[in-house]
């Protein structure tokens, strides 16, 4: 589910019963391929619930991780004023209680921020700056939707600077990144490269990403998703869900076998943990 009415939108504007009863059948349908993990990437301020990750996650079997963190994309129109006044680390501080105690009852398992295209602005590189001193606390890795390959390179940076562990960062959206020598310097820093947005149309660019990254030996630096399929409050009976499976019946048949397993166990477990922390 997402909410892009913005962070003074008022709550309680959509039923979990009706979006449960939407999402439901689309999370079945990745079980019976095989999924046993799903990160939801819906952020504080645009729509994380937890109660109904909860309750999804008892209804199908699949281990439903959410995340702290706060996004910054979209020109920083989803930033509370807080956020905007607090220093990087007042902001790490939170998202550290947040992973200490818990979100209604689920503790985030990742750190989750956005930042628009590089060179980035001060608000972007202090959320970067926070997730890297969350993550040095804490362990856990950060997923950021990234506006291109200035933006990614600019944030390793920003994690080495603050000694951060530069293979806990993970650059989100990097399939919209067209020139891929930014995806190889990212892969060899150390980070993960993630091409997500994979769909029945984009599926010969997705394959070329990755094919890319493994002629570079690289492939065990980089993850794939979909990045889609969510109800979207304020939208007639929540918009268009897209389907979860264009990643198991589309995409995934036009790779190597043995790259299957690579990309959505292996790498997975590498970069998120192959048990939740505890």
């Amino acid at each position: 589910m997402v909410d892009f009415r913005g962070p003074n939108a008022p709550r309680g504007a959509y039923d979990p019963d009706v979006v449960f009863r939407i999402a439901k059948p689309h999370l079945d349908a990745i079980y019976q391929h095989g999924c046993r993990r799903f990160l939801d990437c819906t952020p504080q301020f645009v729509g994380r619930d937890t109660r109904l990750l909860r309750r999804l996650a008892d209804a199908t079997g699949l281990e439903i991780w959410t995340n702290t963190g706060l996004y910054a994309a979209r020109n920083h129109q989803f930033v509370p004023d807080f956020a905007k006044a607090e220093t990087a680390a007042q902001l790490a501080k939170r998202w550290v209680a947040e992973w200490k105690n818990g979100v209604d009852g689920m503790k985030p398992r990742f750190v989750k921020i956005g930042v628009n295209r590089g060179p980035l602005h001060e608000i972007d590189r202090k959320f970067v700056r926070a997730a890297a001193l969350c993550s040095k606390e804490t362990g856990l890795t950060v997923v950021s939707h990234t506006g291109n390959g200035l933006a990614a390179v600019e944030q390793v940076e920003i994690f080495a600077a603050e000694k951060a562990d530069v293979s806990k960062f993970v650059w989100v959206h990097a399939h919209g990144e067209k020139d891929h020598s930014f995806h190889e310097k990212v892969g060899r820093a150390g980070s993960w490269v993630e091409f997500d947005g994979i769909s029945p149309v984009s599926v010969a660019w997705h394959v070329e990403c990755v094919e890319f990254m493994a002629g570079k030996q690289l492939l065990g630096r980089t993850l794939v998703s979909q990045d889609a399929g969510y109800y979207r409050v304020g939208e007639p009976g929540g918009g268009r869900f897209r389907a979860y499976t264009s990643i198991y019946e589309q995409f995934l048949p036009k790779l190597k076998p043995e790259w299957a397993k690579t990309l959505l166990v292996e790498n997975a477990a590498k970069a998120f943990g192959a048990r939740p922390p505890a």
